[in-house]
């Protein structure tokens, strides 16, 4: 089984962020080796701020990427990676959450897959198939670092995203609302076309019925595993989200897991929860995405 590390920053700031993260990396032995280069993605889903708990916080990126060069024997190249999507735009984005002047103070690069130049690869999950431009910049890394939040979702299916749909995030392709009619699917394609080594679960700050000071770091080297644990601690059920079990089925990794360090129903404890409202949003939505509105009525 897989090991996935669970544990609480002490304070909300950049030296108890990297704390943690150590600690979290320490408990699944996990070590940084003598790769070239290091690409990290965070979710950068939209242009709310970091305390929202919808995207990942900067200073989180930061104390990773301190704690990376810290631990490498040499110099390495590291890059920020996010695409374009149906409404966000990376170059608005990384300004406005922060990331152009973590750019700047930390001497990293800012990469656009959207503009990135890229390969066609024809790939299946579940009885779709799908052709998907994968970035060279994923292609040729040394080292691939996802960095998600878990957060809740208004389809059908799709009930939480975590690790494997933040790596969806990296198709180039900026129209992803077409991807929604058959999304896990599309989850798994992606994931399958475009492995990450390490993830990296940014909880500090999560969102719910509002946004919680969690403190929260998560780390394996499974993807499943630990969007299992995600959906655990969401308070949902693991075995109906379908892009979680396809995941497993199609062999990107495992639904059980070993737990280390803090207990997770400590953290599903004092996760807040979904409101009524939400959750009949929820259906709605579903019902919307279904007749194919959804891009047409601005909710992608």
């Amino acid at each position: 089984m897989s090991l996935v590390s669970f544990t609480k920053a002490r304070k909300d700031d950049f030296d108890s962020m990297k704390q943690a993260i150590r600690e979290a990396l320490g408990l699944i032995e996990h070590s940084f080796g003598e790769e070239k280069n290091v690409i990290i993605k965070p979710n950068l889903c939209y242009y709310w701020d970091y305390s929202t708990g919808q995207t990942t916080d900067p200073r989180f990126v930061a104390a990773l990427i301190d704690l990376i060069r810290e631990q490498m024997p040499r110099k390495i190249d590291v890059c920020i990676v996010e695409s374009d999507a149906s409404a966000m735009k990376c170059r608005y984005a990384f300004k406005m959450l922060g990331y152009e002047k973590l750019a700047e103070d930390l001497d990293v690069e800012l990469i656009n897959l959207s503009e990135d130049e890229n390969d066609v690869v024809e790939v299946a999950a579940g009885n779709q198939t799908f052709q998907l431009m994968v970035p060279q910049t994923i292609r040729n890394a040394g080292l691939r670092i996802n960095v998600p939040k878990i957060k809740y979702m208004s389809r059908e299916g799709v009930r939480i995203t975590c690790a494997l749909k933040n790596v969806f995030g990296c198709n180039p392709y900026p129209k992803k609302f077409r991807y929604h009619s058959r999304l896990a699917e599309a989850i798994v394609a992606t994931n399958k076309v475009m492995k990450f080594d390490l993830c990296l679960t940014d909880g500090m700050i999560v969102s719910g019925i509002q946004p919680c000071r969690l403190g929260l770091v998560m780390a394996s080297k499974d993807p499943v595993a630990i969007d299992v644990a995600a959906a655990k601690i969401a308070a949902e059920n693991p075995m109906k989200i379908q892009y979680i079990q396809l995941a497993h089925k199609e062999g990107l990794g495992n639904t059980s897991f070993i737990e280390r360090g803090k207990p997770l129903n400590y953290f599903r404890d004092r996760y807040p929860r979904k409101d009524v409202k939400t959750q009949l949003l929820g259906k709605a939505y579903a019902v919307v995405a279904r007749a194919g509105l959804s891009h047409r009525l601005g909710l992608e």
